[in-house]
């Protein structure tokens, strides 16, 4: 099994990329080197990728945030830089989808990412997320790799144990590259099986 590099800064930014770290190693690495440990793992690999790149600490700029006043909102009307999640705008996706609309998460989430489209196509994206949702496939953010691949396994192996599932993440993040799940990952466990066979004749 090829062994994960340890995190330090003798590793180039490529390698660094290609493994998977847990937060806490990447909070440790950001500590013991005067980079700034907010936000989440995106954020945090980003800022370790471009201390290993440079060698220099990148500034996290805080934004001030400021409401606009969108007046009148219309399905043509365009999504505002910094939208808050305000009564108007409640009252407008209810008159427009219904009494049962909510600010979830996800849609929140789409609004905050997609400033510049319309509100009109702000409520296809919440049809969609409520699709998405029925189907039992909604999107989990990448600081959730490990709850992403858990799941993955077992829509892959009905009846596999959640032993299995854990094994197979811990030797696919040990690897380059992507952390989702593949079917060969299952070669862990019988490259264990083998092993465990080889034992018992001593």
């Amino acid at each position: 099994m090829i062994e994960r590099p340890i995190l330090n800064t003798k590793l180039d930014s490529k390698t660094f990329r290609s493994y998977y770290y847990l937060k806490e190693e990447l909070v440790e690495f950001c500590r013991d080197n005067g980079i700034p440990t907010s936000g989440g793992k995106i954020e945090l690999t980003d800022r370790i990728t471009y201390f290993l790149d440079t060698g220099l600490v990148k500034k996290v700029t805080k934004n001030k945030n400021k409401t606009i006043d969108v007046g009148l909102i219309t399905e043509d009307t365009i999504i505002e830089q910094n939208i808050v999640c305000s009564e108007k705008h409640r009252a407008f996706f209810k008159g427009k989808i219904g009494k049962t609309f909510s600010f979830n998460v996800q849609f929140q989430k789409w609004l905050k990412a997609n400033v510049g489209q319309t509100y009109g196509a702000a409520i296809e994206a919440y049809y969609m997320i409520l699709e998405e949702k029925k189907r039992g496939k909604t999107k989990i953010d990448r600081q959730f790799e490990y709850n992403t691949y858990i799941r993955d396994f077992f829509e892959a192996n009905n009846g596999r144990s959640l032993d299995d599932a854990i094994k197979c993440w811990k030797y696919k993040k040990s690897l380059p590259g992507h952390n989702r799940y593949e079917d060969f990952d299952l070669e862990i466990l019988c490259d264990n099986s083998i092993m465990g066979k080889e034992n018992s004749y001593f």
